[in-house]
């Protein structure tokens, strides 16, 4: 058996064997702490017929723990940097592909078909740099890859975030927008000193899993997340007065507004933040024959 990366005398041999500095450009805090790696990879039931994508490897120590339960690990590298240090760390494992990428400009279906051709079963196993974490998300989501779980660790306040239920301070758009796709938990709350160089924030695993059954009936996706978006543009305003300024020509179409509102049976004096993922849907519904944009044929 081969020394886990993941302890502070391996990793800072790793880094002084290759004369590696963190660039703080790049959110990069290297997890030291080996248990936190084996509960992250538990918490995704990973087993050989499973592939996984990781986003941003590091020196590979969260990815020797996958590449030792999984049948395949491709990993998005964009550090050009960390491919020598990579190719030296996951020698012994064969079943591991670093991919020097960029995971936002990848084409998620493509990687997918191309390197789990065999395996239906795919999920992402990540811990993300915490600059670009919900765009990370988003992109697996929006895109639709075929990944069936996300288990992936993040600034604890942005997990606060996702998981948060309606009329909390945490429910925003952001919320509604992973939740509509994914069922979220808290698997684990990660303290700071298990990293380097130590993060100035506390940190949670969080597992999306994707819903069985979508939500039924929505008129047009990005109208919803338009209508979700615009009721927490200024979150203690009203659902009226939000619309209103977020829909385009919602000042000159008040009526259209409050037919919607009526239609639907909510009050536009209710804030966003106590809207329900139905409740927005039944609202973008009913708002959109007047504010959609028709689908081009």
């Amino acid at each position: 058996m081969y020394k886990d990366i993941a302890t502070p005398m391996r990793t800072k041999e790793i880094l002084q064997k290759h004369g590696f500095s963190f660039k703080k450009s790049l959110g990069q805090n290297f997890l030291v702490d080996s248990n936190v790696l084996q509960n992250i990879v538990s918490h995704a039931n990973i087993t050989d017929s499973t592939g996984v994508i990781e986003v941003g490897p590091g020196i590979g120590a969260l990815t020797e723990h996958l590449a030792r339960k999984a049948g395949k690990v491709v990993a998005f590298e964009i550090d050009g940097r960390l491919l020598p240090v990579l190719e030296d760390t996951m020698s012994p494992y064969p079943n591991v592909t670093v991919l020097h990428q960029d995971v936002l400009k990848a084409d998620l279906h493509q990687v997918i078909e191309e390197q789990f051709a065999d395996y239906e079963d795919v999920v992402v196993v990540a811990n993300l740099p915490y600059y670009i974490t919900t765009p990370i998300i988003m992109k697996f989501l929006m895109e639709k890859a075929r990944v069936k779980q996300l288990v992936i660790m993040m600034q604890k306040e942005v997990a606060d975030r996702i998981t948060a239920e309606p009329s909390t301070k945490a429910y925003g758009s952001l919320s509604i927008a992973v939740q509509y796709y994914m069922d979220a938990e808290v698997s684990m709350i990660v303290p700071k000193t298990v990293f380097i160089p130590q993060p100035n924030v506390e940190s949670a695993v969080l597992r999306l899993t994707r819903k069985e059954e979508a939500y039924p009936d929505v008129a047009d996706e990005d109208f919803l997340f338009n209508v979700t978006q615009g009721s927490f543009v200024h979150r203690r305003k009203t659902l009226w007065n939000n619309l209103q300024a977020s829909l385009p020509e919602g000042k000159e179409k008040k009526e259209l507004i409050q037919q919607a509102f009526d239609t639907v049976g909510i009050d536009p004096v209710r804030r966003g933040e106590t809207l329900s993922i139905p409740e927005f849907i039944e609202l973008a519904n009913a708002l959109y024959p007047s504010f959609g944009k028709p689908r081009s044929e």
